[in-house]
């Protein structure tokens, strides 16, 4: 399975071919920067599908439902193609609610997972008709008292300590997310006094988590909560499935914990006497591998110790090495075929903005153009304009054709909303 993984993976994502790397359906990342150009978000929709695909197959239950966490890559193009796939839509703010309705899902495709937020952003959702997933008492309790008509799903926190990093590690008693599994009497206690109708229970443990018994594990803790509440429609298993950055690399076994899953969800299902539909909200499982980032090499800076390749993009772009020690692969598309030297490729902010150290990489020229892999989740996404610099392009290979799906920004873009005032002119002369 790792060695058919590895194949489709290489088939999808970027080909070698004459000497020249290719995306899916042919399309050279060459002509992209000519045409967009540099630096440049590049989206394979072929590797979605892949990846969607995995998932829906990889659960055999009677009612599953993959809702997409669209905060990992939110473009309006993007959002319609899950919606196309069948897709539903997991959303943190009522900002993605909006986008999600606008991409043209129904209300009840949605579900809402915020945050420490207010009560207020919440009746926004409930307005909107999205399924509501409330994460804590003070917020329950003010829904309760409240009197809204809706029903609810809850967020529990089971006390793991899973994912890959301690900023996206988001289930352990330390964390701000979910209601702890010590409180749920007062939960059922909230529930008795105000009459809220529970509909669903949730989890999320953490991202790029590497041993699918530590999911196992909290799916337990979930299920045996779920016993506490009658006549359920959903449980959500959240997600955090680690998807590969190198060759090599440890993946979540989709299949095998699919088929463990399924196999524990549809035994409690018969002892509930209820066929209820089993939830996940992916994101970076579906779109990381999708995502090329192609950059230009402006300078190559040879110090006492090391080889800098300066490119034209910083964590302005692509904050994930800065700000989760996240690896991306980076490979020189302009001469695949060169002799392999060390680079440690640097950005252009005014800040320590590394991408990699010391990589092996095909010989870099000035005027190279590369790629930085899985860049397709939560990177254009978290992408700011730090040092006054644009954000870049975003393009979408459909059908093995390019799309562009984001105009690069321009200056008018940075002055769009700031409101220049009078105060600082000079009174004239009299």
């Amino acid at each position: 399975m790792q060695a058919l993984t590895l194949f489709i993976f290489n088939f999808f994502k970027m080909v070698l071919e004459n000497n020249r790397y290719l995306l899916s359906g042919g399309v050279d990342p060459l002509e992209l920067v000519e045409q967009y150009g540099c630096p440049l978000y590049v989206y394979d929709s072929a590797v979605i599908e892949r990846q969607y695909k995995r998932i829906t197959d990889a659960f055999k239950v009677k009612n599953l439902k993959i809702n997409y966490a669209c905060k990992a890559l939110s473009n309006i193009n993007i959002l319609k193609f899950f919606k196309e796939l069948g897709a539903g839509l997991d959303t943190v703010s009522v900002q993605e609610v909006e986008l999600g309705i606008h991409a043209g899902f129904a209300p009840q495709e949605i579900i809402y997972t915020p945050n420490c937020v207010s009560l207020e952003e919440i009746q926004e959702a409930v307005d909107f008709g999205v399924k509501i997933n409330i994460d804590n008492i003070s917020i329950l309790e003010q829904f309760g008292q409240a009197h809204i008509d809706v029903p609810v799903c809850i967020r529990i926190n089971p006390h793991i300590m899973a994912g890959g990093n301690h900023k996206t590690s988001v289930g352990h008693i330390d964390s701000k997310f979910g209601i702890s599994i010590h409180q749920m009497p007062l939960v059922h206690r909230i529930i008795e006094a105000t009459g809220i109708k529970v509909e669903g229970v949730h989890m999320h443990t953490g991202s790029d988590i590497l041993d699918p018994d530590v999911f196992l594990f909290g799916a337990e803790i979930l299920l045996k909560i779920a016993r506490e509440f009658p006549n359920l429609e959903y449980i959500d298993f959240g997600s955090g499935f680690k998807v590969p950055y190198k060759e090599g690399d440890i993946e979540t076994n989709i299949e095998e914990l699919g088929e463990k899953i399924s196999e524990r969800f549809n035994e409690f299902c018969r002892e509930y006497g209820q066929d209820i539909t089993l939830m996940f909200e992916p994101g970076k499982f579906l779109v990381s591998e999708s995502g090329s980032f192609l950059v230009q090499v402006n300078v190559v800076k040879q110090t006492t110790s090391t080889v800098f390749a300066g490119i034209d993009s910083g964590l302005n772009h692509l904050i994930r090495p800065m700000f989760y020690n996240a690896y991306h692969r980076i490979t020189n598309v302009s001469k695949p075929e060169g002799k392999a030297r060390f680079y440690t490729v640097v950005g252009y902010i005014c800040e320590t903005d590394t991408f990699g150290i010391n990589r092996r990489i095909a010989e870099i020229h000035e005027g190279d153009i590369l790629c930085i892999h899985n860049a397709g989740a939560y990177c254009f996404s978290m992408a700011s304009n730090y040092n006054s610099r644009f954000r870049p392009a975003e393009v979408l290979i459909y059908q093995g054709k390019p799309y562009l799906i984001r105009k690069r920004e321009t200056m008018e873009d940075l002055l769009r909303n700031q409101v220049e005032t009078s105060i600082f002119e000079k009174e004239a002369v009299k």
